[in-house]
């Protein structure tokens, strides 16, 4: 084959693993001869309808079979594939579409509206819909039917020139500040980073992963999904978190692999048929977007089980760092060492451009590898911006190094707080109160102050049933923080605000507090 990119994977390996079950969705099972056939026919439909190498193709659903045939479609004809959040309004998915410019959208019938709304007044000149059991909705007869469409495609996959310096995804980053920028992803970023995973975390042909995460995040699709798939193994897809049926699914089909944020796995470890649980399979459970709780830890070190932490953002594609499960109680609160063909360093925050800081130093983390992306989707400006004059991307986040080389994540720069003086990473702050058995999750912010400027507040969200009071929760923290550590005021909440993937949005905490000092 002339295609170097993700898109020839499943060509690839269908006369290596023809029979075997690639990808499990509900009742639905295919094989890899199936899922490498119907890509190809759909990427053949796509080239019927004038798609053709660097035009984007976009999508919008929950995890299905027809998100990878998309993806994979895509790759065989040279198209650049652009995932959506099924979480966005209207004028956020206009917005993707506009400025990705995709010319197909595929969606789920469930999300008909949404689509139909969003690529109102777009270069979208052809829908797909795809049957999930939804009415596609009156006023929807401009889509077509999804698998009318695949196939309508010859059976032969094609066979566009296609390099790892090629455009394969543009995927968008949530827009905490500003408008949201498309990463833009080659395939080289997305192979270098399967390459870590399979070195790093031992993916072999023998593993079955239970995908209960979104793979319109780049964490679920490139360090789960598209690892799992290079090696030859199983996917099991699940089109949302809902703890009893993880568990179901996970004894169900002796799942090896699973992925989430500490939520997640608080709420498996929490609900009632965790200790009837069959849950011998598993021997890879991976975990982003902070520290694994002390209590947590120990609730599944019970079970035999360790985590395997790690750090990253959309921009490495997304893995730049892995703590080896081995390591997660002696480096417990680290995210770990570089990824294998990744580089990582902590910049000296005195003088950024003498290179890396001192072990134990505070400073922004810069990340260099393939993995990590050459630019965002026409914005020249932020590019720019984004990168050292000696290459490194700049991560925006901060963090320190120890002796070791552990990496250790303080807290996103934006979110540090600047208390008289003091700089305060909400994070340390934030796994400390995590501590107590009450607190199902917490979120620290800073909040303006007439005397500091700034002053820590604590947003929580107790377990069901638990009781915290602020008294309790200071005298906690009384000797294991500095003073000026300590949240001058703590908000009780009922909901916490989270991503798709799970994160809480802190953006979204410091509006609903900033006049009351409660939600409104």
């Amino acid at each position: 084959m002339e295609n170097f990119g993700i898109g020839s994977w499943l060509q690839r390996r269908r006369p290596k693993s023809g029979a075997k079950a690639a990808v499990i969705a509900g009742p639905r099972e295919l094989s890899y001869e199936q899922l490498a056939l119907r890509s190809a026919r759909l990427a053949n439909a796509f080239s019927a309808r004038g798609v053709g190498k660097g035009d984007r193709v976009a999508y919008l659903g929950e995890n299905d079979p027809s998100f990878l045939e998309t993806l994979f479609a895509a790759g065989l004809i040279g198209a650049v594939f652009v995932p959506l959040n099924t979480r966005l309004a209207p004028p956020e998915i206009r917005f993707q579409l506009q400025d990705s410019g995709a010319v197909v959208l595929v969606h789920a019938a469930a999300l008909a509206a949404l689509a139909e709304r969003g690529s109102a007044e777009t270069a979208v000149r052809a829908r797909f819909v795809v049957d999930d059991g939804a009415a596609a909705g009156a006023g929807d007869g401009a889509a077509e039917d999804y698998e009318t469409v695949l196939a309508s495609g010859a059976d032969t996959a094609p066979d566009v020139p296609v390099g790892l310096d090629d455009a394969a995804m543009i995927l968008y980053t949530s827009g905490t500040t500003g408008s949201p920028k498309g990463a833009l992803l080659t395939h080289g970023n997305i192979t270098w980073n399967c390459l870590n995973v399979l070195v790093d975390f031992d993916f072999a042909a023998t593993d079955v992963a239970l995908m209960i995460s979104p793979m319109f995040h780049v964490a679920s699709l490139d360090m789960g999904v598209l690892p799992t798939l290079l090696k030859g193994g199983t996917v099991v897809l699940e089109a949302r978190f809902d703890p009893r049926r993880t568990l179901e699914l996970i004894q169900q089909h002796r799942a090896t692999t699973i992925s989430g944020v500490p939520t997640t796995y608080q709420m498996l470890c929490e609900h009632p048929d965790w200790d009837a649980t069959d849950l011998s399979s598993l021997n890879k459970l991976t975990c982003g977007g902070s520290a694994v709780p002390m209590r947590v830890l120990e609730a599944y070190e019970r079970r035999g089980l360790r985590f395997s932490n790690g750090y990253g953002m959309t921009e490495t594609a997304p893995g730049a760092t892995s703590l080896p499960a081995a390591r997660s109680r002696d480096k417990a609160g680290s995210s770990g060492l570089p990824h294998f063909f990744t580089e990582v360093r902590v910049a000296d925050p005195l003088d950024p451009e003498a290179g890396p800081a001192a072990p134990g130093t505070v400073g922004e983390i810069q990340v260099k590898g393939p993995n990590v992306i050459r630019e965002y989707w026409n914005r020249p400006e932020a590019t720019a911006e984004s990168y050292t004059p000696d290459g490194w991307f700049k991560s925006g986040d901060m963090g320190y190094t120890d002796p070791e080389g552990f990496v250790f994540i303080s807290d996103r720069l934006k979110d540090m707080i600047i208390s008289g003086g003091e700089n305060i990473y909400p994070a340390e702050v934030e796994q400390a109160i995590a501590e107590l058995d009450a607190v199902g999750s917490v979120a620290v912010i800073g909040v303006p102050d007439e005397k500091w400027g700034e002053v820590p507040r604590a947003v929580v969200l107790l377990r069901d049933g638990a009781r915290l009071t602020e008294e309790q929760l200071r005298a906690h923290l009384d000797g294991k923080l500095a003073r000026y550590k300590i949240p001058k005021s703590v908000v009780f909440v009922d909901d916490m605000p989270r991503t798709a993937s799970g994160k809480i949005r802190k953006a979204e905490l410091r509006k609903l507090t900033r006049t009351t000092g409660q939600p409104q």
